[in-house]
C-alpha cells in the first residue's frame, strides 16, 4: 500500500489543490492531505478547523483520501503516517525554484522522496491569494470556477 502526503496551508483551498489530490488518488492508494499553519504567509482568513472542513467537503468523491492537521514538521508527519512520498502541486517554474530546496532538505534529513505534480493550465493561474483578495472585496461571485461549491460557500459567508 503507497501513501502519499500532500500538505499546504490551503487557506483557502481551490480547483488547483483539488486536481493534484485527484491526480495523487489515481497514483496512490491512500492519500492524506494536511492542511497545516503557515506562519510565513500571516494571519489565515479561515482556522485550521475550518480549511480542514472545506477540504473534507471537497474531497469526499475520492474514497482513498483523508485529512490529517499537524503543527510539527511536515517529514515527521510523514514519517508518522509511514508515508512513502511527499506530493507537492507545481503552478509556474517559480514554485519549482523553493520547492525543489525543500524537497532535497526532506530527502537529506529523513530519506523521504518528494513528487512533483504539475497542474493543468487551466488552473496555472490559481492561487490562495486572489482568491482571498477577490472575495474579500466583493469578488466571491466572480470566483466560483477557482474554487470547489464547498469553499465557495465558506468565502461568500465570510464575506457577506
Amino acid at each position: 500500500m503507497k501513501t502519499a502526503l500532500y500538505p499546504g496551508s490551503f487557506d483557502p483551498f481551490h480547483n488547483g489543490h483539488l486536481e493534484i489530490v485527484e491526480i495523487a488518488s489515481k497514483l496512490f492508494d491512500h492519500v492524506v492531505v494536511a492542511p497545516m499553519r503557515n506562519t510565513q504567509k500571516g494571519e489565515p482568513l479561515f482556522t485550521l478547523e475550518e480549511r480542514t472542513q472545506m477540504i473534507a467537503d471537497s474531497v469526499a468523491h475520492l474514497p482513498n483520501v483523508k485529512l490529517a492537521s499537524f503543527s510539527s514538521l511536515v517529514v515527521d508527519l510523514a514519517l508518522d503516517l509511514g508515508a512513502d512520498v511527499i506530493v507537492k502541486g507545481l503552478r509556474v517554474a517559480s514554485d519549482a525554484e523553493a520547492e525543489l530546496q525543500q524537497a532535497q532538505m526532506n530527502r537529506r534529513v529523513t530519506g523521504i522522496e518528494t513528487l512533483f505534480i504539475p497542474c493543468s493550465s487551466e488552473y496555472s493561474f490559481i492561487a490562495s491569494k486572489y482568491v482571498r483578495d477577490f472575495a474579500r472585496f466583493g469578488g466571491a461571485n466572480r470566483i466560483g470556477s477557482t474554487v470547489p461549491e464547498p469553499v465557495l460557500v465558506k468565502l461568500k459567508e465570510k464575506f457577506a
